[in-house]
């Protein structure tokens, strides 16, 4: 069995622990003290948390370690900047597409999804396990077109995009919202509705961005 190159190894011990919330976000954490957790040397974990800064999982402090990444306005934006390029654009195409056996395949596998939101919604509400289902949902749609460029630059954003989705869905009535979105995307997709289907995948993608930017603003 093939090892993981040491830079990967790091990479993946410590995003593991960021989307386990393992990391306070008013803290500084030492890379020399990680280093010897996982048994790694200095460049490899250097590169892993360069790494993890360009995803913006982290901000590297100097001479001192690194702290989880606070979200800035502009984060928010650029987040929603990408989703709606690559998401507006694999909607429009399934959309065309909504015949082929590949199609007929993730409308199944979205029904799934949504079937599992609406369960939470009227017992649990738990936003935690909602969202997991939610990024599914959106990894599914990008996923279908097999375009390796949009799966990472989507996956790079995907820790973002569930801080975003948690904080959003905090608003009263957004989880009922977003089950209706899906629902609009969904069906559009599935009907081969080119005259809709980038305006609903639009308001998905405007509705929540604008929460989190008020949000933002009264923090």
């Amino acid at each position: 069995m093939t090892q993981k190159p040491l830079q990967t190894k790091a990479y993946d011990y410590i995003k593991d622990l960021i989307l386990k919330d393992a990391f306070a976000y008013d803290t500084i954490y030492s890379e020399t003290k990680i280093s010897k957790e996982i048994g790694v040397s200095r460049t490899p974990m250097r590169d892993a948390l360069h790494r993890l800064a360009q995803e913006r999982y982290i901000d590297i402090i100097p001479s001192k370690g690194f702290c989880i990444h606070q979200m800035t306005k502009q984060d928010i934006i650029e987040t929603f900047q990408i989703r709606s390029a690559i998401e507006g654009y694999c909607t429009v195409q399934i959309a065309k597409d909504h015949k082929e056996d590949r199609s007929q395949k993730l409308f199944r596998e979205l029904d799934y999804i949504m079937e599992k939101q609406r369960k939470i919604l009227e017992t649990t509400q738990d936003i935690s396990v909602f969202v997991e289902y939610d990024n599914q949902f959106h990894i599914e749609i990008v996923s279908s077109l097999n375009n390796r460029t949009f799966h990472e630059l989507f996956g790079s954003y995907l820790f973002q995009i569930k801080r975003l989705a948690v904080l959003s869905l905090g608003h009263p009535g957004r989880m009922q919202e977003t089950i209706e979105e899906h629902s609009a995307i969904l069906n559009a997709m599935k009907c081969g509705n080119l005259a809709e289907i980038y305006s609903v995948t639009m308001k998905h993608m405007e509705t929540p961005k604008g929460l989190n930017l008020s949000d933002f603003c009264y923090s």
